[in-house]
């Protein structure tokens, strides 16, 4: 089924994530970051090896329409900030809006 899993990440020590957090972002298709390299950190510390795309705030307004459509073919992504919970004050709502708009669950 289409998912688009809301991830919330540790802000500051790396070892206040969740292990659901964990679970999903090892088995989901792709993972939204707001910066890469500092996602980067948080994956290389937990062997987490699955692709990561950029999402943020320069490049939302371009990306979320393929985005969708590639939910809606099947790929499961899990969407996360640098640090906290995305769509709260980081990039995330308009992906979330198009998802609830599109009948994509969210998790």
């Amino acid at each position: 089924m289409s998912k688009l899993y809301l991830v919330p990440t540790p802000i500051g020590n790396l070892e206040d994530i969740t292990l659901r957090a964990l679970k999903v972002l090892k088995e989901v298709d792709y993972i939204l970051a707001e910066d890469t390299r500092t996602s980067g950190k948080l994956l290389k510390h937990f062997d987490i090896n699955t692709p990561m795309q950029s999402h943020h705030m320069h490049n939302e307004h371009k990306t979320v329409e393929n985005i969708v459509k590639r939910i809606q073919s099947g790929e499961i992504f899990a969407l996360i900030s640098d640090a906290g919970t995305p769509a709260i004050s980081d990039p995330g709502f308009l992906l979330t809006r198009a998802c609830i708009q599109n009948n994509i669950e969210e998790k």
